[in-house]
């Protein structure tokens, strides 16, 4: 869905038109005296924020952008190293902080006391929508249920305690989420607060199913792998799950024993049998330069998903003629379309149009095109050709 965007102190923001159409609810909503003022302020505190989180994960090394969308603003982020405990959870209240302060900074500018009810029911309209915008939404931001930045800090604190919390937090927050809408439910006065309990327990039990679902184990796997790269810590995986190699070296490294990290990646390589871990598609690209760097000349065959994350890991690293040979070598020894499209994609963005399409007609006949190939950006300089469009309409 198409979305408008800048940038602001270097971050990328991005606004989806589900955020316009909020704002255009709330000043139907409330009128236009009182709602224009709110969605002013909405808006404003939405992006502080964001902002708040943008800023803190920089702090750590870590590249962030902002969207803004229905019901929701978020800062996603990409740690460039493990973060810690501390910095997972300073990130997450980070933004309540910066929401709260400077709304209750401004309030405080404006002679209105937020704490003194009486104080904001005679005040303007625009006092009392910059109070529910910024002190009122940021302190419900740190109620210590998810998906809320309140559970997000708890979840740290219980995996200190615990070691896994993914599951106990949402337990947890599923309870009182619940607790708290039957409360409502049977107070009559208060029932119109049922809606802000909704959207929390609505995405609570989405998150329950999809983690119980047994169809879904390969989703949870993945999850636990990124989360697993993203906090440099493997707390998330259940009961018969493990890190992928590519971690369990990276942690290895880190720790200062380069020699057992690549000592765990040939052996991981000499396995044959299939792999019971996940991609490692949150790791860094300066992570997974290192840990081919590690590996040496020549680079390693065996583990057909190593071979696979490796020539792929080369090709996003814009390092084409290696990765084109390296898939090369490994589609000789054991063919397959995903290989055959690496070759393919290292070879487009070399100007061999004639390899480019030679070997995408072999990954096309092997197992189909892989959805989202044609948004490659090597790719984009054939966007026009006809036998590239042939293949894309043939998949």
């Amino acid at each position: 869905m198409p979305s408008s965007g800048f940038r602001l102190f270097g971050f990328p923001v991005h606004i989806r038109p589900g955020f316009l159409v909020l704002m255009a609810l709330i000043v139907f909503i409330n009128g236009a005296a009182f709602g224009g003022w709110l969605a002013v302020f909405l808006a404003l505190f939405t992006l502080l924020h964001e902002l708040g989180h943008a800023f803190a994960a920089r702090a750590t090394g870590a590249r962030a952008e902002i969207a803004l969308d229905f019901l929701y603003g978020y800062a996603a982020f990409e740690p460039t190293r493990p973060l810690r405990r501390w910095e997972r959870a300073g990130i997450s209240f980070a933004g309540p902080a910066v929401q709260v302060s400077v709304s209750v900074a401004v309030l405080l500018a404006l002679g209105v006391n937020p704490l003194v009810v009486d104080q904001v029911a005679d005040a303007s309209f625009a006092a009392q929508a910059l109070w529910w915008a910024g002190p009122v939404i940021g302190m419900f931001n740190l109620i210590p249920v998810l998906p809320l930045d309140g559970g997000n800090i708890a979840r740290v604190g219980l995996e200190y305690v615990t070691g896994r919390a993914a599951d106990l937090m949402l337990a947890i927050s599923i309870g009182l989420t619940t607790a708290a809408a039957v409360w409502l439910v049977v107070d009559p006065e208060r029932r119109a607060w049922l809606v802000v309990v909704a959207f929390p327990l609505i995405a609570q039990l989405q998150l329950f199913f999809a983690r119980r679902d047994p169809s879904d184990g390969a989703v949870a796997l993945q999850a636990a792998e990124d989360h697993a790269w993203r906090t440099g810590e493997a707390t998330s995986f259940k009961r018969g799950m493990r890190p992928s190699p590519w971690f369990e070296a990276s942690v290895l490294v880190a720790h200062g024993r380069a020699d057992d990290g690549r000592r765990r990646l040939l052996d991981a390589f000499a396995d044959g049998s299939p792999a019971r871990w996940a991609r490692p598609s949150a790791a860094p690209l300066a992570t997974m330069e290192s840990l081919l760097a590690l590996l040496g000349e020549p680079l390693p065959h065996g583990n057909p998903m190593l071979e696979l994350e490796t020539a792929g890991a080369l090709a996003a690293l814009a390092d084409y003629p290696r990765s084109a040979a390296y898939a090369a070598a490994c589609f000789q020894r054991r063919p397959s379309g995903s290989m055959a499209l690496i070759v393919a994609r290292a070879a487009a963005a070399l100007g061999d149009r004639t390899t480019t399409i030679g070997w995408l007609r072999a990954a096309h006949s092997r197992e189909g095109l892989h959805a989202g190939w044609e948004r490659w950006p090597e790719f984009a300089a054939y966007r026009d050709d006809p036998e590239f469009a042939q293949l894309g309409a043939s998949t």
